[in-house]
């Protein structure tokens, strides 16, 4: 989980008495964030291994057309695999509000650590978008690939290590997402994922949950329109793709994203610029939120 994750006694001496401050954020801090996070991660993992042993990146879209219409519940665990990752990801960002006060004596490299997983776990859910090689994917792959080579001195180099489109195809990204980035977010909140405990008898309304609504609402696939002229990309990626509407690949893509995962990394109270950080935080996801509804309404 790409946050802080604190061991149920943990949880349970940081957690608020509902009762005693009541209201909405009372309630949202009682519930079991970081244990829901670990959930749909596990059952993201267990589906993602039967979705890779269907997959074959050097033929990536007819593997994902195959899986869903020739391989016996493939389209169900290619469904729960997607769902429970994008629940994964939204619940770990509950999480860091929830307890982000309890995060406030980690060391610097603690919190440091914990907030780049942040951008890490992204970007296994973004490759995971793109190995489906359909138009969104492929279309949302080749963007990332031309943004990350428009950095000066280090593109080149730098756009080998993490997509290389071009010249392997879904390749370097297929290992990367099962891999490379797994394991560099494993490595990043290791310490507090081991001392956290997940009960599947505890959350069996969740566990049913998203194994039943994976199986009446399949995963997006979709294959080629011709006239099709707008592509719209993964929902966290609608606004950054607006934004390269405006302005130049470095500076939207790269520039402007930097600036919320500096202020994200500085963001610790005992820290001089920690009002600033959080006014930066406050502006850059609000701005976010709003070319993400434009984007939506083309």
């Amino acid at each position: 989980m790409p946050v802080a994750i604190l061991s149920q006694s943990e949880l349970e001496n940081s957690t608020p008495d509902i009762d005693s401050d009541g209201g909405f954020f009372a309630i949202i801090k009682a519930l079991r964030w970081g244990e829901y996070s670990l959930l749909a991660l596990y059952i993201s993992v267990l589906s993602g291994v039967v979705v890779a042993l269907q997959y074959d990146p050097a033929t990536p879209f007819y593997s994902v057309s195959t899986m869903d219409l020739l391989v016996p519940y493939g389209a169900y665990f290619r469904s729960l695999h997607f769902y429970s990752s994008q629940l994964f990801f939204l619940f770990s960002i509950v999480h860091l509000v929830a307890v982000f006060e309890e995060t406030q004596d980690f060391t610097r490299k603690q919190w440091g650590l914990l907030a780049m997983s942040i951008p890490v776990a992204l970007l296994v859910l973004f490759t995971g978008y793109v190995l489906r090689a359909d138009s969104t994917g492929y279309s949302a792959g080749m963007i990332a690939e031309a943004i990350i080579l428009d950095i000066p001195w280090i593109g080149n180099n730098l756009n080998d290590i993490l997509f290389s489109i071009t010249d392997n195809g879904m390749r370097r990204i297929y290992v990367n997402h099962i891999i490379s980035f797994g394991l560099l977010w494993g490595w990043m909140v290791w310490g507090h994922v081991k001392k956290y405990k997940v009960s599947f008898e505890r959350n069996l309304l969740l566990t049913v949950g998203i194994l039943l609504f994976s199986a009446f609402i399949l995963a997006p696939f979709e294959p080629d329109h011709l006239g099709i002229t707008h592509i719209a990309g993964p929902w966290f990626f609608l606004g950054l793709q607006e934004l390269l509407r405006y302005m130049p690949p470095l500076l939207a893509g790269i520039l402007i994203p930097s600036i919320l995962l500096l202020s994200l990394f500085f963001l610790q109270k005992k820290n001089g610029i920690y009002r600033f950080c959080l006014f930066l935080i406050i502006g850059w996801l609000s701005a976010y939120v709003v070319l993400t509804v434009i984007a939506l309404t083309r």
